[in-house]
Parts: structure tokens; sequence; C-alpha cells
């Protein structure tokens, strides 16, 4: 539950560099909640709860997935590749996949040598 609450702290930071857990763990917690929301929209009879929270996590989305980029050494504007079909998404899926880089780089130190505060 930390790794999505930390997300959330850093609402619209997109500097910065972002471990592969960080983005993975939110990303989990994001689908199960839109899961659960999605039960109680059919049950309710409305997609409000939904759209509400969509709106809400739009911009930590985005500044997480810039900043798992950023480790992995590419620029924020990598994520426009996801818009091409299933092949801008695969290569996409890939990067944010991949290994970040055990340097320091332009965004910043490796995440994983920087003790957590």
């Amino acid at each position: 539950m930390n790794w999505y609450v930390d997300v959330l702290k850093k609402y619209a930071v997109f500097s910065g560099r972002a471990r592969r857990q960080e983005y993975w763990m939110f990303f989990l917690f994001n689908v199960g909640i839109s899961i659960v929301l999605a039960i109680l929209d059919a049950v309710l009879g409305t997609s409000i709860l939904q759209l509400i929270y969509a709106v809400a996590v739009f911009l930590p989305s985005l500044g997480v997935a810039v900043r798992r980029l950023h480790d992995t050494d590419r620029s924020g504007w990598w994520l426009l590749i996801g818009l091409v079909p299933l092949v801008g998404f695969i290569i996409l899926i890939v990067f944010l996949a991949s290994e970040g880089k055990a340097h320091e780089n332009a965004h910043g130190p490796d995440p994983k040598a920087v003790p957590a505060y």
C-alpha cells in the first residue's frame, strides 16, 4: 500500500526516477481499485465512481510512468509511442518493464542506491 500512497504524494512530479517495483505496484493497486469501482458502479447502475477515480489518478499515473521511463534513461515523451496501435503499446510495456540504469543519469541518481525517506 505504501507504493500506491507514495505515488499519490508525488501527485504531479514528472522529474526524477521511479523503480520498477514502484511503477508496477501502483499499477496493480490501480487495477484492483478500478475493478472494485466497476463492480460498485454496476451494482449502483452508474459510472460516476470510475470516472471520478480515473480523473483523480490520471496525473499520478502519468507522473510515475514518466519517472519509470527516466529510470531506463529515456525521455518521458516515449509515452506517446503507446498511441501507435499494438506495436507501440508492446514497445512501451517493454520499456516500462526493463531494468533501470544502475548509474546516475540526466534524470537523477539510481533509485535503488538512494535510501528511502
